[in-house]
């Protein structure tokens, strides 16, 4: 019993990892096409292979720290960051899961409340002003959005009376979207600032603050926290589709519309990319005390 779950367990995250992959190729191609070029289309077959040239190129390169950075916690905080992101995999519903959270949704809640301190650890020990400015302004936007996206979850839970993302999930037999699309919106939207994504990317405002809290990373601790970004997107998906988006009472049909819809709220993350300008920080913050937490609360 233990090996198998330790094996369920190894292919999710391995499954994972190679769909983050594939999915920042999916990104470029199709941020490629909405600005009229094409996308990486030189590695081998039209570019498919891409992902791990990226990865060869990106963890074979000499790792490069500031002088007086902190070394061990500069180190660690993108390797926290990727695990925390694989952690929130074990999340995923159903029937078979090795390891079965009663409480998932309050783990889900404090693994996404501890991405803070990967983003506080690597701003401070970077001793860099430029990071340290970049981190405190991510910090303040991610504590922001958590206080809303924590009230907004609690809508469809108070439906299933369960903290369990699989009891949830296997009971539901209607999409939720229906009579909370207003509550969907204001998640999604919420998920888009909380992985620090287009509009909402002032974590990484290139034109202010050079890259924010990563501005020292190079090399292969660069390539974790872009992992840990890319991973964090997919699981938001993830549970986006599983709260909103169930719609099947026949258990096979429910894991698929779940996949299917996990990649379409997927393909959603990359399309606001492409669409939308970066927002004014001043408006980001109003934007969810001033109008997501009063709605979240009504």
């Amino acid at each position: 019993m233990l090996f198998s779950s330790l094996s369920l367990t190894l292919v999710t995250y391995v499954t994972t990892l190679i769909a983050m992959a594939f999915f920042t190729l999916l990104e470029r191609k199709i941020l490629g096409y909405i600005q009229l070029r094409k996308g990486p289309n030189k590695v081998s077959l039209s570019g498919i292979p891409q992902p791990f040239a990226d990865a060869v190129k990106l963890f074979t390169k000499e790792l490069n720290k500031p002088t007086l950075a902190n070394t061990l916690p500069f180190i660690f905080a993108p390797t926290m960051g990727l695990f925390l992101a694989l952690i929130m995999w074990i999340l995923y519903p159903h029937s078979i899961n090795p390891l079965f959270m009663k409480w998932g949704i309050l783990l889900f809640l404090c693994i996404s409340s501890m991405n803070v301190y990967t983003t506080l650890i690597s701003g401070w020990s970077s001793n860099s002003k430029y990071s340290l400015l970049g981190a405190l302004r991510s910090i303040a936007q991610t504590i922001s959005y958590e206080v809303s996206m924590a009230l907004i979850i609690l809508t469809p839970l108070m439906i299933m009376y369960s903290l369990s993302f699989n009891i949830y999930f296997y009971n539901q037999v209607t999409p939720s979207i229906l009579v909370m699309w207003p509550i969907a919106i204001i998640w999604f939207i919420s998920c888009l600032a909380e992985t620090n994504r287009t509009p909402f990317d002032l974590a990484e405002g290139e034109s202010e603050l050079v890259s924010g809290f990563n501005t020292e990373y190079s090399s292969g601790t660069f390539a974790l926290i872009f992992m840990a970004e890319y991973t964090n997107i997919l699981v938001m998906s993830m549970l986006t589709a599983a709260l909103f988006f169930t719609c099947s009472p026949i258990e096979l049909l429910k894991d698929f519309s779940m996949i299917i819809m996990t990649m379409i709220l997927s393909i959603m993350f990359l399309w606001a990319r492409g669409a939308f300008p970066r927002m004014r920080y001043d408006k980001l913050m109003a934007l969810t005390w001033k109008q997501f937490l009063p709605a979240s609360i009504m």
